[in-house]
């Protein structure tokens, strides 16, 4: 009761809010999908909006606990149970020829990044989460790499903001630019699953794709590509917590208390669980169970997922201020578009080596 008294208001404001941008990423007007903008940027956007109009709204004793909590532990459940999403057999066995092109755009991302970095002189933690967003998987990324390097709610917040721009970019010029460059029905799955960020904008990106090819398939499999680059959260978190603990030791800062133990990433084991169980249910055939499993609590946990994304994204809003964000915009947005620059032409670049690229 008392962890209720303590946070309830807080999360069921962002509940609220996170169901009202799950509405509105399912509009459609006209032929305009909302679904390429995702329910967690209109959480994020209407969070910052009502701290905008109400200033310390989000930090009134009946909401603060409960808004922080959602913006650290929510984040942290959503990663976990985005693991039962993921069937590793199927990933490994489907994901394994476009395997280099995935191997070729996160270390492009990653390296640009660190290099753009340097050039403009931008914070360490925001060009980080920059860097697997545009690499890994966008908002997902962000979610699980934030508290292992512990960013703050405004970080966060610029790094989401980066991302949704490009995502959106991508999903309304890819497929038209994908046909017109030539590439075939699988290479541009493999493109799509590469070179976009969030599930939402892939699922909408290749969606477009196929009324473009007039082929089916190309959504699948672009899903399976961006599924398998998930995968990259485990080793990128692992090794940045190591580099922040080696960091700690190295500084001698008095009093520092940092260790892999107290910054391991422990969610990550967790997800990697629920990864595992999924993939030993899905090998056992045709049961009732099997397919139970494999097919309504898989999606009923990919929903729950991105609503639970929803959420935390509602509640690093509320503590954002969108005033502020934009103003330090630019740098981010300048270091979002070289990498998404690098990743586009590094996946074409990778499949044409391979020969994916007119399959």
């Amino acid at each position: 009761m008392s962890f209720i008294k303590k946070n309830g208001f807080g999360i069921l404001t962002c509940i609220v809010i996170a169901s009202i941008a799950t509405i509105l990423a399912g509009l459609k007007l006209g032929s305009f999908s909302f679904e390429i903008i995702g329910a967690p940027v209109f959480a994020i956007l209407i969070g910052m909006i009502v701290t905008l109009i109400r200033p310390g709204f989000a930090s009134s004793d009946k909401l603060s606990s409960g808004i922080k909590f959602t913006s650290k532990k929510i984040l942290q459940w959503a990663v976990i149970i985005l693991g039962f999403s993921l069937n590793l057999g199927t990933i490994v066995s489907v994901g394994a020829k476009c395997l280099p092109v995935i191997l070729a755009t996160i270390s492009t991302s990653l390296i640009v990044s660190f290099l753009m970095m340097k050039l403009l002189k931008m914070d360490s933690k925001v060009s980080t989460l920059i860097g697997v967003g545009s690499s890994i998987c966008g908002g997902s990324a962000i979610a699980a790499t934030a508290p292992v390097i512990d960013a703050d709610d405004s970080e966060v917040a610029q790094s989401i903001s980066v991302i949704f721009l490009f995502n959106v970019l991508a999903a309304l010029v890819f497929p038209t630019f994908g046909r017109a460059i030539g590439l075939g029905s699988e290479g541009f799955a493999v493109f799509a699953g590469t070179a976009v960020n969030d599930t939402s904008s892939v699922t909408a990106c290749a969606s477009t794709a196929e009324s473009i090819y007039g082929v089916d398939g190309i959504l699948s499999a672009a899903v399976t590509v961006k599924l398998t680059r998930t995968l990259a959260i485990i080793p990128i978190t692992l090794a940045l917590a190591l580099y922040r603990t080696y960091k700690a030791k190295k500084s001698g800062e008095k009093g520092s208390t940092y260790s892999i133990k107290k910054i391991f990433p422990t969610f990550i084991l967790y997800f990697v669980a629920a990864s595992v169980i999924t993939t030993i249910v899905g090998s056992l055939g045709e049961s009732a169970f099997a397919s139970f499993y494999m097919g309504s609590f898989v999606k009923a946990m990919k929903w729950l997922a991105k609503f639970f994304i929803a959420m935390a994204m509602c509640a690093i809003g509320l503590n954002t201020n969108i005033v502020t964000l934009v103003k330090k915009g630019g740098k981010p947005i300048i270091m979002g578009f070289a990498c998404w620059v690098s990743i586009t032409a590094v996946s074409i670049i990778v499949q044409l080596a391979t020969g994916i690229f007119y399959l």
